[in-house]
């Protein structure tokens, strides 16, 4: 479902704010220094997941000041729904990571299950090492299959958006983190 102006308005203006600008943008500092003392002399593969973590990928990023290389890969459960479906790879991890520290930056880890078939797929196709670091991490108060290695902020169990999260592929540009009333 795609959103009309008026009614991406009307979301925004009944979502609840749970994160605030200034807490994610603290949390995209405090991982960067996370990842800076564990995987700086590792010069990792980087792999951004599509389209989500293209927000903080794009600040992260920056805050890493060691050598890496950059990827992406696209893979996706919801689309522009708010329930999860079947894994969806539009592209794939590729050769490079063969014998490489994969690090792989995710908007959202929610129930697990797409992280969790990133790793295994990147860990089959050869990866030395595999390291994540997402956003967000959901509590869903279930276990998961999967954590991640380094964590943003922990939201409420409910379907958030912005910073790169959607809802009905709107909001991925708030600096601020919302949740669905």
């Amino acid at each position: 479902m795609k959103l009309t102006y008026q009614k991406a308005r009307v979301i925004l203006e009944s979502a609840e704010q749970v994160c605030s600008a200034v807490v994610v943008s603290e949390a995209v500092k405090r991982v960067a220094s996370e990842i800076s003392a564990k995987l700086s002399k590792k010069q990792p593969l980087v792999l951004s997941v599509m389209g989500g973590s293209v927000v903080f990928t794009g600040h992260l990023l920056p805050l890493l000041d060691f050598p890496m290389d950059f990827d992406y890969i696209h893979v996706s459960r919801y689309d522009d729904n708010t329930k999860g479906g079947e894994i969806d790879w539009k592209v794939a991890p590729r050769e490079n990571v063969k014998g490489r520290t994969v690090l792989v930056l995710d908007d959202i880890l929610d129930e697990g299950q797409t992280l969790a078939a990133i790793r295994d797929r990147i860990l089959g196709a050869g990866a030395k090492s595999f390291f994540s670091a997402v956003l967000a991490n959901k509590d869903t108060g279930k276990p998961k299959p999967i954590q991640a290695d380094f964590v943003g902020v922990i939201v409420p169990n409910r379907y958030v958006f912005g910073y790169g999260m959607d809802v009905y592929g709107a909001w991925r540009n708030l600096p601020a983190i919302y949740a669905l009333k």
